[in-house]
């Protein structure tokens, strides 16, 4: 998880799976139905504790809520940084984190469920948490990752490296969503058709061809 904790010591002194089982639970509840309407009552229900218990883990439902979605990102940080480190080149890591995307994000539906949810709250003094905790990294990666292509000639010297890998970031979000939630997958079909969620490799073409041609690939 990120460094800054928002949960008390004795979150940390239960099991393992103790706390997997929370926060797999919580991540349903909040991707379900947001952070407002979300319910610890029921989350500690389900987890098989009781809501004092969980209020003695975390100080408020705000800490809750920014824990489970620390988590939820995280794993989604751990499947990034197992690509960055494999030996391909940039492109190859691109077209990986493309393909990782469509698989990955229809087994873990509640948590990209979850991370839409984060950027549509409208709890500005949260939001604002959230950001600057979770994005930090994955965007000082593909900035990065952006500047070796930069410097080794795969594409053009003259992109900026900060806004190509925001516009970067911002493609995989988007497909990350269209793979796990209703609105964007029903956006999706709209633009490349009812089909499109059985030719993944269509997409990953166009979306390959797209990204060499925004980056003057060499």
């Amino acid at each position: 998880m990120a460094d800054t904790k928002h949960f008390n010591e004795s979150f940390e002194r239960i099991s393992e799976e103790k706390r997997t089982r929370i926060l797999s639970i919580a991540i349903s509840e909040f991707a379900n139905r947001g952070f407002t309407s979300a319910n610890t009552n029921t989350i500690a229900q389900k987890a098989g504790i009781s809501v004092g218990s969980l209020y003695k883990y975390f100080e408020t439902k705000e800490d809750f809520f920014l824990t489970v979605v620390d988590y939820g990102i995280t794993q989604l940080e751990k499947t990034l940084e197992t690509v960055l480190s494999m030996d391909l080149d940039f492109f190859g890591k691109i077209e990986k984190i493309v393909r990782i995307i469509q698989t990955h994000s229809r087994r873990n539906q509640d948590i990209i469920r979850l991370y839409n949810e984060m950027t549509t709250e409208s709890n500005y003094e949260l939001i604002t948490r959230l950001s600057g905790e979770l994005e930090s990294l994955s965007a000082k990666c593909y900035i990065d990752l952006i500047q070796k292509a930069k410097e080794e000639g795969t594409i053009a010297s003259d992109v900026d490296s900060n806004l190509s890998a925001f516009l970067l970031d911002n493609i995989f979000m988007t497909l990350q969503f269209s793979y796990a939630t209703v609105y964007y997958k029903e956006r999706m079909k709209i633009y490349l058709g009812d089909g499109v969620f059985e030719n993944d490799e269509d997409v990953v073409h166009a979306v390959m061809k797209f990204i060499k041609r925004a980056l003057g690939a060499r």
